[in-house]
């Protein structure tokens, strides 16, 4: 059998991302709070609750654990709720306590990538309208000045939303997150004003830390035409595209937002990306469906052959990652991918699906374009919003009875790839065999 190593770039950043609803716990005055307490609207009528226990302290053991196993960074975020419980109050005790959490990181030697929304309103906001309301964009902007204030001497790296496409499509048109409405409108509104407040917000940054690089996390879908000799697959793939992968970055590029058939020039968003930002699950084939308006005239679902997460949620598609990455190429920044992981409580498909993901990574990275970082989702088992516990796509898992941090193999398949910053043929021997004639053939 062959013996080969596939070197990233020197200086590579890697690491794991957590979000602070997800891991904190005990987070009592925000949207996601108010939606767990809906009947209906999570999986079995779950309740983040302790979530990972962060807040209370366990944040140690798990930034410990990364960087014992060889990760040189962390991507975390900020509860708003937590620094601005209400319009007109700040809490800087808990200001202090992510201090804490950041110093913490830094001393074990993490480099901090900090997001400032991990799709989380404050219940102040939420029941005034949420993004709906066009005052968010100041309240977001208040929010960021204080933050960055209190963390700058701290983080170089920020994030200022974690996917808005995410957080408009599941809010806005599919319903399953928070406030669980269909309309176009809102959800044209929202997009709008979450560019508003990204604009805002990079301006901000930069004005107290010039040196800061800021981007935004873009959750990036494949779609694939499901017969591509079809014109109506091939029309309404590219309006998949246009509508999901292009609107939001297109505007930091041109200014104009094209979204849910509208339209509307924000010309303050452009040149307000520093980085390109990538989460990378999966890849869909998108069929026309002509009387599917609430699919927007579409059918989505996975190419047949594929392996499958033990949920359904995530068909491994590896050039899923590639296609990420030449659409991020495009903009000529620094791409970093925020996030990658597969939910797989057996640890048996995450080894495969990691490594041959991050082979498609090194591909890119070979061919000299600007990819520096890889943060793996997650660190432990989180509390994985509208589907609650079901999924867990933590390296380590996670025992919610008695929080005890479990230790999957796949933590010291990462921790190998981490310290050889490569995939080595004996790596993907131990822990990938299935794999290795893909990734090394002959």
């Amino acid at each position: 059998m062959p013996d080969a190593i596939y070197h990233f770039p020197q200086g590579f950043l890697w690491g794991t991302a957590t979000a602070a609803h997800q891991v904190e716990g005990g987070n009592t005055n925000n949207n996601w709070y108010a939606w767990e307490n809906e009947p209906g609207r999570i999986f079995q009528g779950q309740k983040c609750g302790l979530a990972c226990d962060w807040w209370g302290g366990r944040w140690k053991e798990d930034l410990e654990n990364a960087a014992r196993d060889n990760q040189n960074t962390h991507r975390l975020s900020i509860e708003w709720s937590r620094v601005q419980p209400r319009p007109d109050q700040w809490d800087d005790g808990a200001l202090e306590h992510y201090r804490q959490i950041i110093r913490g990181a830094i001393k074990v030697g993490l480099k901090p990538m900090l997001t400032l929304h991990h799709f989380t309103d404050p219940l102040w906001l939420y029941e005034n309208g949420g993004w709906e309301n066009d005052a968010a964009p100041k309240y977001f902007t208040e929010y960021v000045r204080k933050v960055v204030g209190a963390l700058h001497d701290l983080v170089d790296f920020w994030v200022t939303i974690n996917e808005p496409d995410v957080y408009v499509t599941s809010g806005y048109v599919g319903g399953d997150f928070p406030p669980g409405k269909n309309d176009l409108g809102a959800a044209f509104k929202v997009m709008r004003n979450l560019l508003k407040g990204h604009a805002a917000a990079y301006k901000i940054i930069h004005e107290i830390q010039p040196n800061a690089q800021v981007g935004y996390a873009k959750n990036y879908r494949g779609f694939e035409p499901a017969r591509a000799w079809f014109l109506p697959d091939v029309w309404i793939t590219r309006f998949n595209n246009a509508s999901f992968n292009d609107a939001f970055s297109n505007a930091l590029v041109n200014g104009t937002l094209k979204f849910a058939l509208k339209k509307e020039y924000v010309p303050e968003a452009i040149g307000t990306q520093d980085f390109v930002g990538i989460n990378y699950y999966t890849l869909d084939k998108v069929a026309f469906k002509p009387f599917a308006v609430k699919d927007v005239f579409s059918r989505r679902f996975y190419p047949t052959d594929s392996e499958m997460s033990e949920t359904g949620f995530i068909a491994n598609i590896p050039r899923g990652m590639t296609a990420a990455l030449k659409w991020a190429h495009q903009f000529n920044l620094p791409i970093y991918i925020t996030e990658n992981g597969v939910e797989d409580s057996k640890d048996t498909l995450r080894p495969q699906y990691t490594i041959q993901h991050l082979h498609e990574v090194w591909r890119m990275a070979n061919f000299n374009w600007n990819v520096r970082g890889y943060y793996h989702w997650s660190q432990v088992d989180n509390f994985e919003w509208e589907r609650a516990w079901s999924q867990r796509f933590g390296l380590w898992g996670l025992d919610l009875e008695t929080q005890r941090r479990i230790r999957r193999p796949s933590v010291d398949m990462y921790a190998e790839i981490c310290r050889q910053n490569a995939i080595s043929s004996d790596i993907v021997r131990k822990y990938a065999p299935q794999v290795f004639d893909k990734l090394f053939p002959g």
